[in-house]
């Protein structure tokens, strides 16, 4: 299969629209984009597709109605400004939506929701359900409750997760950059638009920027890492320029636009894609180029290939495994503690007696517990 065609015959979508693209630059909501997103998603739905729409601007609506040009640092502020906004911006799309007949519910989402199984498991069935009725899921985080601890982050992160959650066929990030580029095109008039990206390495995500815009939360780079989260679970991402007016339908036409991140060959696993995108992560370890390969092989991982161990966590926790370059290979859930972990990195299981009092399991990570991610 093709990259584009993988979008043309994609049935479930999910679709997330940035507060760049919904706002004008003055940080007020921008209506008349607002009706244009929703007339091509009801499109969307008219030519058989299901559809989520994760979209951003609750607190661009709160600071719009609360008269700010500024969005304010303090979490309590920005909780209260998505109080405000939350309602105010799902009036708007219930409005919209309603003059073409079409249903949508709103969904608010908080990593609690996804780092415990049982309501991971609740709300895929009710996003299911939702989609069986017919009705346009609006998803957000819940904003008002969330704290740093327990927030998903960035709507590009929390559109890749839903995905997984649902077991989406194509992610569409809605921006107001063409796609990702060889270089940043606000400095570089040669810059060239990488239109087809087979993997994620290390050098695609340094091209990546940091700061997003004033009214937004996320740069490129949270794409990069939403584009992690989707193709390692089977689903191809697309990058593209929210503000054109048939965006959506053209690319689910074939168009070539943006950039696509391919898609691992198969889905994972509902119960590996939470502990891959669900679970809370607490720590990471770095191992060797030949545990690297016993890994891609099917092996467990051992202690003899870890070669560093980084942040303090206990067994039974999910970590990140890197390898020598830095990049995140996979994520598993440990049998050993840092602190353990640090005592038999680089040995034979034989040796534990010798170096630690505690009895242990031969894997640091057993293969049912890891999820690779290259």
């Amino acid at each position: 299969m093709t990259s584009r065609r993988a979008l043309t015959e994609a049935k479930r979508i999910v679709i997330k629209v940035g507060t760049s693209t919904l706002t004008h630059k003055t940080g007020q909501l921008n209506i008349h984009r607002i009706e244009l997103l929703v007339r091509q998603i009801v499109d969307c739905k008219n030519m058989g597709k299901e559809v989520i729409l994760v979209s951003s601007g609750a607190v661009g609506a709160g600071m719009s109605r609360m008269h700010l040009e500024k969005k304010p640092d303090d979490l309590i502020k920005k909780q209260a400004l998505a109080a405000i906004g939350q309602g105010i911006l799902i009036q708007i799309y219930g409005k919209l939506f309603g003059e073409y007949g079409q249903s949508i519910a709103q969904v608010l989402l908080t990593r609690e929701n996804s780092i415990r199984y049982e309501q991971y498991i609740n709300s895929r069935r009710t996003l299911l359900e939702l989609l069986s009725c017919g009705v346009i899921p609006i998803v957000n985080e819940n904003d008002v409750v969330a704290t740093d601890e327990l927030k998903i982050g960035d709507n590009d992160t929390l559109a890749a997760t839903v995905a997984t959650l649902v077991d989406a066929d194509a992610v569409i990030l809605l921006t107001d950059i063409d796609g990702l580029f060889d270089k940043d095109p606000h400095h570089f008039s040669d810059a060239m638009l990488l239109s087809e990206i087979e993997s994620i390495t290390p050098e695609i995500e340094k091209r990546a920027g940091g700061a997003g815009s004033r009214f937004g939360t996320g740069g490129m780079f949270t794409k990069i890492q939403a584009a992690k989260i989707a193709t390692a679970a089977g689903i191809p991402l697309l990058i593209v320029n929210g503000k054109s007016h048939s965006i959506i339908g053209d690319v689910l036409n074939g168009a070539q636009k943006g950039t696509i991140f391919l898609s691992q060959s198969t889905h994972l696993k509902r119960k590996k894609s939470w502990l891959a995108f669900g679970k809370q992560i607490s720590g990471s370890i770095t191992i060797d180029r030949g545990c690297l390969k016993a890994l891609q092989n099917g092996s467990s991982l051992l202690a003899a290939g870890i070669i560093s161990v980084s942040d303090d966590f206990a067994a039974g926790c999910t970590i990140r495994i890197l390898s020598e370059d830095g990049q995140e290979i996979a994520r598993g859930i440990t049998n050993y503690s840092s602190k353990i972990l640090q005592q038999v990195m680089g040995h034979q299981s034989h040796e534990f007696s010798d170096l630690c009092p505690e009895q242990l399991a031969d894997e640091a990570i057993h293969r049912d517990n890891m999820v690779l991610l290259i």
